[in-house]
């Protein structure tokens, strides 16, 4: 949220308390498709159905340890920059969100093979890792490792900010956010864990051929995997030797 430098006013503050407390719940109404930011007021909320991603820096102590402020700086900014690129490129993908190392897209997923190609933009966030671990080891920066974790569900998507100013921002809670950012956590941490750790509901709405590329993982309870995109992978290895 970008601040807009109004005035705080007591009144108005208690008022806006008084008016979300009183709003009923039942006015969190459920969707299939994730609704457009028009439909969203200050005193509603819609569960919609959705896909997440989340994509968490491992070993974030270490790199700010022993690397400089601006090598620092090259690195959260092509990282961020990329794999937001990537999300973007969907166009079922309605909200991306960054705190601190973790990038979090929201993607609109009402059919099963809307979920295939969210899967398929999780690949090409593998592929845009390979590389720019490439380049950064060219430029002695250094070089990251990534937890991804994709869930699938139904989120609670709610505008915040308040009535009579410029600030606001949508939202996104509930399971699906939280399931996401904790399979990322997992992508990488030990020496039998994957880079890509998949919920078992996302998993069960994949097609076959993406399931075939997945195995289970008992101590997370999840379904992981390393896979990456077949066309940049091949750009890759010809440009990245």
């Amino acid at each position: 949220m970008k601040s807009d430098h109004v005035d705080y006013n007591l009144k108005n503050s208690v008022d806006r308390i008084n008016q979300v407390i009183a709003s009923r719940s039942s006015s969190y109404e459920e969707r299939d498709k994730i609704p457009a930011c028009n439909e969203l007021t200050y005193t509603n909320g819609f569960y919609a159905k959705c896909t997440t991603i989340c994509i968490e820096i491992r070993k974030t102590p270490e790199i700010t340890d022993f690397y400089k402020n601006t090598e620092l700086i090259k690195l959260y900014r092509t990282y961020i920059s990329e794999v937001t690129a990537v999300m973007n490129g969907n166009p079922k993908c309605a909200e991306i969100n960054m705190t601190g190392n973790r990038v979090l897209g929201v993607f609109d997923t009402p059919f099963q093979e809307d979920v295939d190609e969210v899967f398929s933009t999780r690949a090409k966030i593998s592929s845009i890792i390979d590389i720019m671990n490439y380049k950064f080891k060219k430029n002695n920066i250094a070089e990251i490792t990534v937890g991804i974790g994709i869930s699938f569900g139904k989120g609670l998507v709610v505008k915040t900010g308040y009535k009579g100013s410029s600030v606001s921002e949508v939202v996104w809670m509930g399971d699906v956010v939280e399931e996401a950012t904790k399979l990322a956590s997992y992508g990488n941490k030990e020496d039998n864990d994957r880079e890509t750790m998949v919920s078992e509901i996302a998993y069960y709405n994949l097609n076959e051929e993406n399931r075939e590329m997945l195995s289970f993982n008992s101590v997370r309870n999840c379904f992981h995997g390393d896979i990456v995109n077949s066309y940049m992978n091949k750009w890759y290895k010809q440009n990245c030797p």
